[in-house]
């Protein structure tokens, strides 16, 4: 299993390409289930939202733009956060966006802080998601909601289609990039794999519910290539 530390370095050197290529990478698909997310947080220009794993301040963005909320953007890549950083000041919102270094495992706030949490392509890297999720609606205020992204599986008939893609698709296409995309498109698939074995999706819903969230519910993209979950702090 990849670790948050092994993730780290392997986007790292990625930050400047990763907005430009991620979505060709996913075919286009990747902003798409971030808008999704985004539309999930109901919040308004008086709201503090958290987003975690904010990489390069995508979903941190979209918040700030859909609703005019302030937002603190958290992650553990300095790279990434300094190209999230261009990015905010290019789009005008360095007064609604705040990003800042920290760990998804310890967050550096106290409980109830924010209004609402989004969280993207994380769960795959820790060591133990229902700490981390617990750790993660701590620090939502009761009633605010909590919506995360991250790579599904498809069934049936998708499947070998996907498997295709990510065994070969994925590799070639980063191979023609960098070298640095060539081993993220090798290890995507094989991480996205071992992380359904180990956590299928529903399982996932019930650690959510442990972690004290209600009204949890899932939403399959893409023909099951990636999925949103949401939920509401008790």
């Amino acid at each position: 299993m990849a670790t948050l530390t092994s993730a780290r370095d392997l986007f790292a050197p990625l930050g400047p390409s990763y907005d430009r290529w991620s979505r060709l990478l996913s075919l286009g698909q990747d902003p798409r289930w971030r808008r999704f997310l985004v539309s999930h947080i109901a919040a308004g220009p008086d709201d503090d939202v958290l987003d975690v794993a904010t990489g390069t301040a995508a979903v941190a963005i979209e918040l700030a733009r859909r609703s005019g909320c302030r937002v603190v953007g958290l992650d553990q890549s300095p790279e990434m956060l300094a190209a999230g950083r261009k990015r905010v000041e290019a789009a005008g919102l360095g007064d609604r966006i705040r990003l800042v270094d920290g760990s998804a495992e310890r967050l550096p706030f106290p409980d109830g802080s924010f209004d609402a949490l989004t969280f993207t392509y994380l769960l795959r890297y820790v060591e133990d998601p229902a700490a981390t999720l617990r750790e993660l609606a701590r620090v939502v205020r009761p009633g605010g909601t909590m919506a995360a992204l991250e790579f599904g599986l498809p069934r049936g008939i998708w499947r070998p289609l996907w498997e295709l893609y990510v065994r070969v698709g994925l590799p070639v296409g980063g191979r023609l990039i960098s070298p640095g995309w060539h081993e993220v498109g090798a290890f995507l698939g094989p991480s996205i794999r071992e992380f359904h074995a180990r956590l299928p999706l529903r399982r996932q819903l019930e650690l959510w519910r442990s972690a004290g969230l209600e009204d949890v519910q899932a939403r399959r993209l893409s023909l099951g290539g990636g999925y949103v979950v949401w939920g509401r702090r008790r």
